[in-house]
C-alpha cells in the first residue's frame, strides 16, 4: 500500500485527520475545533471526521466554526453502536483518499473507530486523546487495552490523565504525551456580569454556581442532597445550576423534598457562560472523577474562585492556590465548609480570584494548539527517509 508523503519530501503542507464523535458543543468537541481552525496552515492541512450524521436543524452545533475557518468536515452518520462496523469502513475510504500523516482522534468511540479505520487505510502515525480518568464504564477501558497497539501515542489533558492511562492500560512513558486544554481566557476575563435575575433569581441575591451535565460523574445530585450544609448558613446565597442532562427531574425532585427548591434555581444550558461566571461568587465542583474540567479553567479566567473535589486535573489547573479550593471526593460535610469559609471572607476570595486568573493566562488556545502542531511535526519528521 502506497504510504502518505510527508511535507519534507513534497514541500507541502503535512495531512492530519482529526476524527471525533460529534460536534455538538462540549469540551472535547470545542478542543478539536479550535485546534483545527487555528492550526499553521502553511505547515498542516487538516481534515475533520465526526462519527455522527450531520447536525439537524436547532442542533447547537460547531460545525459553523469549521466551515467559517475553511475546515473540510465529514460526518459519517453512525447514531448508534451498529452503526460503527459501517463507520469504520467509511472512515477508512475517506483517509485513503486523503493519506494523512497523523490521525488524532477525540473521545472513546472516536478513538476505537479512528484506530481500526487508519490500520486499514496505511495511515502511519495514530494518536487517541484520553480527556478522562474513566472510572464508570469498565469495558471502555477493557477495548483500549486490547486495541492499544494500533495507537502510537496517547495525548492526555493532565498530568493526573497521563499517571491513570499508564497505570490501566499499561502504557510505557514513551506512548503517553500530556498537552493541556486551552481557552480563549480573554473572552472569560473581558465578560460583563450577568443580571441574574434574567436566570430566575430575585434582585440581590448572590450565586454559587454549579456548570456541567447533570450525570452521576458529576457528583451533582451530592451537591444538593448536602446543600443545606452551607445554604443555612448562607442565607443571602443561592445554588444556580447550568447544564442539562439525565438527573435533572431527579434533582429537581431532591431539591423540593429538602424543601430548598426556592434556593436551587436551574437555568439549563446556556452561551453565556463567561457573563454567569463573572456575576457567581464561586464556582462549586463536586466531581466523583474528571481528567481537566474545562469549568474550573473556565472560572479562573473569569477570576472566579473555586471549590472542587480533588479530581483528575483540578490541581494541574490550580496549582499552589490548589490547597485552599481543593477537597476530598464525597466529602460533603468539608465541601460546604469550604464553600462558607470562602465566601464569608471578601479577603481571601479576592486573593484567590487574583491567584486563579494569573494562572489561567497560562493555559491558552495558541500555547495548546503548539503543542499539537509540535506532536504532529516531530511524528512526520521521525518518519521521513534519511538523507
Amino acid at each position: 500500500m502506497e504510504q502518505p508523503s510527508s511535507a519534507s519530501e513534497v514541500g507541502e503542507p503535512l495531512r492530519i485527520a482529526l476524527c471525533i464523535t460529534e460536534l455538538e458543543v462540549g469540551g472535547a468537541e470545542r478542543c478539536l475545533v479550535e485546534l483545527a481552525s487555528r492550526i499553521d496552515r502553511s505547515r498542516f492541512l487538516p481534515v475533520v471526521y465526526a462519527l455522527s450524521p450531520p447536525p439537524g436543524p436547532g442542533v447547537r452545533s460547531l460545525l459553523p466554526q469549521l466551515e467559517q475557518a475553511g475546515v473540510e468536515t465529514h460526518f459519517l452518520g453512525a447514531s448508534g453502536v451498529r452503526h460503527l462496523p459501517g463507520a469504520i469502513r467509511n472512515l477508512a475510504k475517506l483517509l485513503k483518499r486523503q493519506r494523512p500523516i497523523v490521525l488524532q482522534s477525540f473521545l472513546f468511540h472516536a478513538n476505537f473507530v479512528s484506530r481500526f479505520a487508519a490500520r486499514l487505510a496505511g495511515v502511519p502515525h495514530v494518536f487517541s486523546g484520553v480527556r478522562v480518568a474513566e472510572r464508570g464504564i469498565a469495558w471502555h477501558l477493557w477495548l483500549d487495552r486490547i486495541s492499544r497497539g494500533l495507537v502510537e501515542r496517547y495525548v492526555c489533558v493532565s498530568g493526573a490523565v497521563a499517571d491513570f492511562s499508564r497505570a490501566r492500560l499499561g502504557l510505557s512513558e514513551h506512548q503517553v504525551v500530556v498537552i493541556p486544554n486551552g481557552i480563549d481566557a480573554g473572552r472569560f476575563a473581558s465578560a460583563e456580569a450577568l443580571d441574574l435575575t434574567t436566570l430566575g433569581l430575585p434582585a440581590g441575591r448572590r450565586a454559587v454556581t454549579y456548570i456541567g451535565r447533570l450525570e452521576m460523574q458529576k457528583g451533582v445530585t451530592d451537591l444538593i442532597e448536602h446543600s443545606r450544609l452551607w445554604l443555612d448558613r448562607l442565607p443571602e446565597h443561592d445554588l444556580l445550576i447550568v447544564g442539562t442532562g439525565p438527573l435533572e427531574n431527579e434533582l429537581r425532585a431532591i431539591s423540593e423534598r429538602l424543601a430548598i427548591a426556592a434556593r436551587v434555581y436551574f437555568a439549563g444550558w446556556r452561551a453565556d457562560v463567561p457573563e454567569i461566571l463573572k456575576a457567581s461568587d464561586l464556582v462549586v465542583l463536586p466531581s466523583r472523577w474528571e481528567g481537566m474540567p474545562n469549568v474550573v479553567l473556565e472560572a479562573m479566567a473569569a477570576g472566579r474562585p473555586v471549590v472542587s473535589t480533588d479530581v483528575e486535573g483540578v490541581r494541574d489547573l490550580l496549582g499552589d492556590a490548589s490547597a485552599r479550593q481543593i477537597v476530598p471526593v464525597g466529602n460533603s460535610a468539608e465541601l460546604a465548609a469550604r464553600i462558607v469559609s470562602l465566601v464569608s471572607d471578601g479577603r481571601v476570595l479576592g486573593e484567590i480570584s487574583s491567584l486563579n486568573l494569573s494562572r489561567s493566562k497560562e493555559f491558552g488556545l495558541e500555547a495548546m494548539v503548539r503543542s499539537y502542531e509540535r506532536l504532529f511535526a516531530e511524528s512526520a519528521a521521525a518518519a521521513a527517509p534519511k538523507a
